[in-house]
C-alpha cells in the first residue's frame, strides 16, 4: 500500500533518525564510485537558453555532448540562434569552461567531497516523491569550481538529486550576484543532470537568466550496478 512520504517521515526518526553528514557523504561518494565504474561514458543532448527580459534579448543553442570513460567532455553545436552577444561570447565560454572543469587532472577540484567542503545536515525533504537528505555545503577554499549552498541526497540510492546556491568565488566584477539550481534525475541505474537554472545580476545590464535542459542520454556500456532497482 502506498504511504505518502510526509506520513513516512516519523518512521525515519523512530528507526534511529537522520544519519550524520559524514555518514551520508561517505555513502554518497561510495555509491557514486560504483555507478561511475559501471558507466563507460555516454552521449546526450542539451538545450541552452539565455534571456534578458529587461533588454528583450534571447538566444538558444542545441548541442550534442560526449562524455568519455575518464569523465572528459566534448561538445558539438547542432544549432544556435538569437542574441549575437550570447551566441558569439556566452555560449562558447560556457562550453570551454565545462571542458576545462571535466579534465581528469582538474575534476577532483570541483567534486562534492570532504576534501573540498564541510557539511552539515539541515533536515529531510520530499523531492519528486522520494525522501532526500538536505545538507548545507561550505567550500574550504574560494575555488572557482566550487559552490556555497545546499545539496539534496536521495535517501535510498545516495545520489545527488539537487544542488542550489552560488559560486564560492564571484566569476567577475560585473556580476553582482549569481544564484543557480541544478536538478538530477534517474535514468536506468544512473543519475544524470536533468535541468539547470541560473540567474545572474549583471551591473548596468540587469538580471540575465540561463536554463539548460538535458535529454536523450545514451550510456556507452553498462555493467550491473549494486542496488539497481529498475
Amino acid at each position: 500500500m502506498y504511504v505518502p512520504l510526509i506520513l513516512a517521515l516519523p518512521f525515519l526518526a523512530a528507526e534511529g533518525g537522520v544519519p550524520t553528514a559524514e555518514e551520508i557523504v561517505a555513502k554518497m561518494i561510495a555509491h557514486d564510485g560504483e555507478r561511475q565504474a559501471a558507466l563507460h561514458g555516454y552521449t546526450g543532448f542539451r538545450r541552452y537558453v539565455v534571456e534578458n527580459r529587461n533588454h528583450h534579448k534571447r538566444a538558444e543553442m542545441l548541442v550534442r555532448m560526449t562524455c568519455g570513460e575518464d569523465g572528459s567532455k566534448q561538445f558539438e553545436v547542432v544549432s544556435q540562434n538569437g542574441w549575437g552577444g550570447a551566441t558569439k561570447h556566452v555560449f562558447p565560454r560556457l562550453l570551454d569552461a565545462e571542458i576545462e572543469a571535466a579534465r581528469p587532472d582538474l575534476r577532483e577540484r570541483s567534486r562534492i567531497t570532504q576534501e573540498n567542503y564541510t557539511f552539515e545536515v539541515a533536515g529531510t525533504e520530499d523531492v519528486r516523491g522520494r525522501l532526500a537528505y538536505v545538507i548545507s555545503i561550505e567550500p574550504k577554499t574560494s575555488n572557482k569550481y566550487l559552490a556555497r549552498g545546499r545539496i539534496w541526497v536521495d535517501a535510498d540510492e545516495y545520489a545527488i538529486v539537487r544542488v542550489e546556491g552560488q559560486p564560492a568565488k564571484n566569476p567577475s566584477f560585473w556580476f553582482k550576484s549569481v544564484h543557480f539550481v541544478h536538478e538530477y534525475d534517474k535514468n536506468g541505474p544512473f543519475w544524470f543532470p536533468a535541468s539547470d537554472r541560473s540567474v545572474t545580476d549583471v551591473r548596468i545590464f540587469g538580471a540575465t537568466e540561463m536554463t539548460i535542459e538535458y535529454f536523450d542520454y545514451t550510456p556507452n556500456g553498462v555493467l550491473a550496478v549494486k542496488g539497481d532497482n529498475r
